[in-house]
């Protein structure tokens, strides 16, 4: 394996069906919003439920991945935190929340399919489930604390998902043995979720399109470093300690906390009267400058370097 290939058979399919949206957003007037909400309120759901029913991962394995979702999500929460004393006042929060999360669903589910075929959907899929919740609830709070208005109405948005009841519909199917037949429904799940995969990225390449370059160059340097540098080094210890039984399944974890800005960052700050700008320039900076990280994080985990 050579970095080529881990760039020609990971990376750049996922860059290039973002490409296609970056240019449909700029030569269309197309909006990115109901594209992403089609992505959320239907198709991902149907992804979640048909992986979750088929997976051919254990209980605790799945119940493993998602707690990864959740302890890396604190463990670089702590480290924005720290960091984000050293940035511009105005960019502190900005860059708390893009050193906190990353683009777990509409880069790193079609990244972890490409990579790690086995394993990467439904590994991907459980991971999105953690990051889903932490950032409805840690990242509404770290976008909102120096926002006048309330948070709760905005963490109401955990329970009014479809994702979250899709994991409950898949976890109960799956303890039932519903996926274990080839049945025209499971069939058409199968259709409606993979659809979801290159209209992520679709979306994707339209936000990014979308996007507004802006704030210190420090500041959006820092969001690179803590986003696509230490995000891989503190992953590695920690699936390494929490035990996963496959190494496939943990190197899939390592690489969805290693992805670029999540561009929910945006949303956030845009609800909560945050630097838009600066979460914009982060999220486009981040999956601009990935194409190199990533892809030799691909390469390392592929030959067996770490994990």
């Amino acid at each position: 394996m050579s970095l080529l290939s881990a760039f020609t058979q990971a990376v750049l399919p996922v860059l290039a069906v973002a490409g296609v949206g970056y240019v449909l957003g700029v030569l269309t007037d197309i909006e990115p919003e109901p594209l992403a909400t089609v992505t959320v309120y239907v198709l991902v759901p149907a992804l979640v439920f048909h992986s979750l029913v088929t997976a051919s991962v254990s209980g605790a394995e799945g119940l493993r991945i998602a707690g990864a979702a959740v302890v890396l999500t604190v463990v670089m929460w702590g480290v924005s935190e720290g960091v984000g004393f050293i940035a511009s006042d105005g960019a502190r929060n900005g860059l708390v929340l893009a050193g906190t999360f990353p683009n777990t669903a509409n880069y790193g589910i079609p990244l972890s399919v490409f990579a790690f075929p086995s394993v990467g959907r439904t590994t991907a899929v459980l991971y999105v489930v953690g990051s889903t919740v932490m950032m409805y609830t840690v990242g509404v709070y770290i976008a909102s604390r120096d926002a006048a208005s309330s948070s709760l109405g905005a963490m109401r948005r955990v329970a009014r998902l479809p994702l979250v009841y899709a994991v409950v519909a898949g976890v109960g199917a799956s303890y039932v043995g519903f996926g274990t037949d080839d049945s025209a429904f499971l069939e058409t799940l199968r259709l409606v979720g993979n659809s979801s995969i290159p209209l992520m990225l679709v979306v994707l390449g339209v936000q990014l399109a979308r996007a507004t370059p802006s704030g210190g160059v420090r500041d959006v340097a820092l969001a690179n470093v803590v986003r696509l540098v230490v995000a891989p080094l503190v992953a590695v210890p920690v699936v390494v300690a929490l035990g996963f039984t496959d190494p496939d399944v943990a190197r899939v974890v390592v690489l969805e906390a290693s992805t670029p800005v999540a561009v929910t960052t945006v949303i956030l700050t845009v609800e909560f009267g945050g630097d838009r700008d600066y979460a914009a320039t982060a999220v486009l900076t981040t999956t601009v400058v990935s194409m190199v990280t990533v892809t030799l994080l691909v390469e390392l985990l592929r030959s067996g370097v770490v994990v």
